[in-house]
């Protein structure tokens, strides 16, 4: 995500909705894929995607660029994204089986680079669905979205060290599965 001009910010944050628009066009996708990510299915996604659009519209003007507003969607992303998750678990039936949806392709690449990316996307939800939520949120921010520890613990609202531990744990967690058989060789 490409960080709007504080202008923009400001106006959007006053209720100016042709500078809200433009926070949303330069956001969405990246608030889409992080929710993704976390809950692995894309109708979730997108109801997730809406509702931090909507928690980022009535609380922009408490906005006070003590951080980047980047790092602020990131929070209300994840935060939402963990929350329907742990929302979903609570509601779900034990024993129903969970969709696999296959991501939305990307029209931006070709088509053998679509079918590739499709196989990358089915493993990476693979490993990801063996963690817990917020396990899951941390190593998405690090590995997948490319944010530094600091930069995890203030999206998340955590210490840095709940940030290396829930990374620990999690790589921990990838690697026993590997071990124990459940992440078969071909992922």
């Amino acid at each position: 995500m490409q960080e709007p001009a504080v202008d923009i910010i400001q106006k959007a944050s006053k209720g100016d909705l042709k500078a809200f628009e433009e926070i949303y066009k330069a956001a969405s996708g990246f608030v889409y894929s992080c929710a993704h990510r976390v809950v692995n299915n894309a109708s979730d996604a997108e109801e997730i995607t809406q509702e931090v659009f909507l928690k980022v519209h009535k609380n922009l003007e408490k906005f006070e660029f003590r951080s980047s507003l980047k790092t602020w969607i990131y929070r209300i992303t994840v935060n939402t994204a963990i929350n329907y998750s742990k929302k979903m678990k609570r509601e779900m039936p034990p024993h129903k089986e969970i969709e696999n949806e296959q991501p939305l392709a990307d029209t931006e690449h070709r088509i053998d680079n679509i079918i590739e990316n499709s196989d990358n996307e089915r493993v990476l939800q693979a490993l990801l669905g063996i963690l817990n939520p917020d396990q899951k949120a941390c190593l998405i921010l690090r590995e997948i979205e490319g944010l530094d520890y600091k930069e995890i613990a203030a999206a998340l609202r955590i210490n840095i060290n709940t940030v290396r531990s829930r990374l620990k744990r999690a790589r921990e967690t990838l690697v026993a599965s590997r071990k124990s058989g459940e992440i078969k060789n071909e992922l």
